[in-house]
């Protein structure tokens, strides 16, 4: 990798998602507003001068205007920062909320935070080494880190998860419902193509058999003309019906593609046991049909009982169009692995009276049923100028291509991607279920677990400040008794067993803050237990040479 890819990598690491733009947001201004005046108020605590303030009231609006789109880089340097300038302070807790929601990965979180943490703590040893110990030091930077900046990080990123969580939820119950509603829209169409089928099957047979015999009528020589032209007119409202039936049919498969597998279940008028009823009807119609049984019947499955039927029907309604008067021969043969549907009519007797009409569906119609239970259909002209039509069913098969379909939602999926939708990576979503918790109540579990972590992290380093407070407060104060009981000229020995050894942050430089010490002495300073006020303390200071106490000083020093 050179030095070039090496740089975007580090790049792309420290910034954020959020691309930065020129335009500042009025609330990240307010924001930074409301933190300088806070950071002003400690730097007046501090006794910080007019520079350090102006230094602190930068840092914090660069901070506050940079946190989105670079959270790790403004994190670190806030805790760089904040040991040179206290009233950058509260700063942290608005940088270790947004790193908290804005660094992606657990790693680069925690590594984050790990350096922002060495940071503060090491500059704060640095910054503070010439005045005091560096294990209060760290230990204090170390608490105000957890309280300024870890509990904030925790609490954003854990708010942070749980809203990505009810987001994701949310998505794929829209999504559901999308899929739901193009589930519906197919459901409609395939109700829309059922009733337009049976419409041509059914009402195209019954009103070819009403012209039919209408037709057979008017060519009676027994009739009267006044009988001849109320059979004409009934003719020729059968011809009307059929051309409405044409038109209704064509709009109720306008937009269907293909038609689909039938209902399983269909009336024994409909299936195999009704094939005599049709033949039966035509015969009374004055049609010659005969009706041949072969092999040992057997049950069909209800898809290929129905579409048995369907091929007699269409096969015969066809016959009266286009070959009025011609013989019709229908036989069912029962072979050993399929039904044989076999219609054949011979040529015309004469010339149809009136017009033909066919919707052009049936034969199609009849080959898609066919196929969707495994079987298929021949049609075609016969020997002799007639025309068969043939079709074999298989015993209790299923639909044909039942398993290459993808089932309703998978289907609205596929549309959904066809109409340009992209499509939802539901095992993405449902790994990112699974790490931000299974559900609602795990979530919440977690969170309680990270505070009650980090609570107890707080009250152990605060049971430990204030062991070391209590233990250092021990160490530097002396009472205004014990100062009067010792005098000057006393061993240095005998004065030290009196008093404690002093070893505490609390008088770090308070020696050199008094009058000027005798020279070549060394001195002890210790706080007094009694004379201590609100903006002052008084200092007691026992100066020794030679082995013997040569000065006790007592004095005020501003806190």
């Amino acid at each position: 990798m050179d030095v070039t890819a090496k740089a975007r990598a580090g790049w792309d690491w420290l910034k954020g998602p959020e691309p930065w733009t020129p335009r500042m947001s009025a609330g990240d201004l307010a924001l930074a507003a409301v933190v300088v005046l806070l950071g002003l108020g400690v730097e007046e605590l501090d006794h910080g001068g007019t520079a350090r303030m102006v230094a602190s009231g930068a840092a914090v609006v660069v901070l506050v205007l940079l946190r989105r789109r670079l959270p790790v880089a403004t994190l670190v340097a806030a805790g760089a920062v904040t040991p040179f300038l206290p009233g950058a302070l509260l700063i942290t807790i608005v940088l270790g909320w947004s790193a908290g929601r804005r660094i992606v990965g657990v790693g680069r979180a925690l590594a984050a935070f790990t350096a922002a943490f060495l940071a503060q703590v090491g500059l704060s040893v640095v910054e503070q080494w010439s005045q005091m110990r560096p294990v209060p030091v760290i230990v204090f930077s170390t608490l105000m880190f957890l309280v300024t900046t870890v509990m904030p990080g925790l609490a954003s990123r854990y708010w942070s998860q749980r809203r990505t969580l009810l987001r994701a939820l949310q998505e794929r119950n829209g999504q559901l419902m999308r899929e739901r509603a193009m589930v519906a829209g197919q459901a409609r169409l395939r109700e829309r193509q059922r009733i337009a089928q049976d419409m041509h099957d059914s009402l195209g047979h019954q009103l070819a058999l009403i012209s039919v015999h209408t037709g057979a009528l008017e060519v009676d020589p027994e009739l009267t003309d006044r009988q001849r032209e109320a059979v004409g007119v009934l003719r020729q409202a059968s011809v009307s019906a059929m051309h409405e039936l044409r038109e209704v049919v064509g709009i109720l498969r306008d937009g269907v593609e293909a038609p689909v597998p039938v209902e399983e279940a269909q009336p024994a008028a409909r299936g195999v046991a009704g094939i005599t009823g049709i033949v039966e009807a035509a015969r009374s119609a004055g049609t010659d049909v005969r009706l041949t049984t072969a092999g040992r019947p057997r049950p069909l499955a209800a898809a290929c009982d129905h579409a048995a039927y369907r091929i007699v029907q269409e096969a015969l309604t066809n016959a009266y169009k286009h070959a009025p008067g011609a013989a019709i021969a229908v036989e069912l043969r029962y072979e050993d692995d399929s039904l044989v549907v076999e219609i054949a009519n011979g040529p015309a007797a004469g010339a149809g009276a009136g017009e033909v009409v066919s919707g052009g569906q049936g034969l199609t119609g009849l080959r898609e049923r066919a196929r969707l239970v495994g079987g298929m259909v021949h049609a075609g002209p016969a020997e002799g100028g007639g025309f068969r039509v043939a079709g074999v069913l298989p015993y209790g098969a299923e639909p044909a291509g039942v398993g290459d379909v993808a089932d309703d939602f998978g289907q609205a999926q596929a549309l959904a991607a066809a109409a340009g939708a992209p499509p939802m990576d539901w095992a993405a979503v449902d790994r990112e279920l699974l790490v931000r918790g299974r559900s609602r109540v795990g979530g919440v579990a977690l969170g309680c677990g990270i505070a009650f972590a980090a609570l107890v992290v707080l009250v152990i380093v605060v049971g430990a400040g204030a062991a070391m407070l209590v233990g250092s407060v021990g160490k530097a104060m002396i009472s205004r008794e014990e100062y009067d009981r010792i005098r000057v000229g006393d061993t240095e020995q005998a004065v030290r067993e009196q008093l404690p050894d002093g070893e505490s942050f609390l008088t770090e430089g308070l020696d050199r803050r008094g009058p000027e010490r005798p020279a070549g002495a060394s001195c002890t300073a210790l706080l007094s237990a009694d004379d201590s006020r609100m903006t002052t303390d008084t200092v007691f200071r026992f100066c020794f040479k030679d082995g013997r106490l040569v000065e006790k000083q007592a004095y005020e020093v501003e806190q």
